[in-house]
């Protein structure tokens, strides 16, 4: 594969591939653009006669730039991200209607990213490479640097966290009932009880007015889950994308934030606060309810 001009053809064929496998890793559409752009500037680099699979070298590539970003993330535990949120859909928090069945069986693609975020860059990567995109182990397994068997661990390991995530409706109280004890824990300023709710890795992402700022880490997230507690107070109960969350509103009938909750295996992996004005106004949030008080 010499001629250049077939190269850049076979690059432009893959591209919305590449960006869409970069894009389930990252949960980023900016860092998915960059990682594509970067793979594309290292096969410049490269000897295309030397190639013989260009589209597995891709995803190669593409994948290993991926895990350094997840990487690099997780050395930095705040960091500020243009682009970090999700798609969110909120429904009330009640026996749901069958359009509101439907609409949250669409989202499901949309809660899986959120799901990932909870999940180590080792076992998201090995997920989605091999279930969402059907990359052999043994190829995962030369990006990680582990056995095929190994990689193969990660990702069963993943899929049961993702699993423990997609429970049907009647687990729905179970998983409040894991958020109830987070919210008692944070106004009771029950530290050791938050630490054991919150997953060791937990994933706070916060969409305010100036950017999104995530925060890694339960002795990190439990000291700043004061605004949880606060904001619950005088909300309701709702669902997001499947999951538990609260909505609260001002005095003036304007909504003051969304708070949204990932449980896996008993425990909160990823909270997701929305206090942006122009985000909260975008979403189809169901009123507050006559004499809403404290979930």
């Amino acid at each position: 594969m010499a001629d250049s001009s077939l190269v850049a053809d076979v690059f432009e064929a893959q591209r919305d591939r590449l960006r869409a496998l970069a894009y389930r890793v990252l949960g980023s559409h900016a860092d998915a653009e960059d990682a594509v752009q970067e793979a594309w500037l290292r096969l410049a680099r490269q000897d295309p006669a030397a190639i013989g699979n260009l589209a597995g070298w891709l995803t190669t590539v593409v994948g290993r730039i991926s895990l350094d970003v997840l990487r690099a993330r997780q050395t930095r535990p705040e960091a500020a991200y243009d682009d970090r949120l999700p798609d969110l859909v909120v429904a009330a928090d009640e026996s749901p209607a069958p359009e509101e069945d439907v609409a949250l069986a669409d989202s499901v693609g949309l809660a899986l990213l959120v799901v990932l975020d909870s999940l180590k860059p080792g076992e998201r990567l090995a997920f989605v490479l091999h279930d969402l995109f059907a990359v052999p182990f043994e190829e995962i397994g030369q990006i990680l640097g582990k056995s095929a068997d190994a990689t193969k661990m990660l990702a069963s390991r993943a899929r049961r966290k993702v699993r423990e995530t997609e429970q049907p409706p009647e687990a729905r109280q179970e998983h409040r009932e894991v958020v109830r004890a987070f919210l008692a824990a944070t106004r009771q300023g029950d530290f050791e009880g938050l630490l054991r709710v919150l997953d060791p890795e937990v994933k706070l992402t916060v969409g305010t007015a100036d950017g999104v700022v995530v925060v890694l880490g339960a002795t990190k997230v439990a000291a700043g889950a004061r605004l949880s507690a606060t904001t619950a107070a005088r909300g309701r109960d709702v669902l997001v994308n499947g999951r538990p969350g609260i909505v609260s509103w001002r005095e003036d009938g304007a909504p003051l934030s969304l708070i949204a909750f990932t449980v896996a295996e008993g425990r909160i992996a990823a909270i997701t606060i929305v206090t942006d004005p122009a985000r909260l106004a975008s979403l189809d949030l169901p009123g507050p309810r006559e004499g809403a008080g404290c979930p």
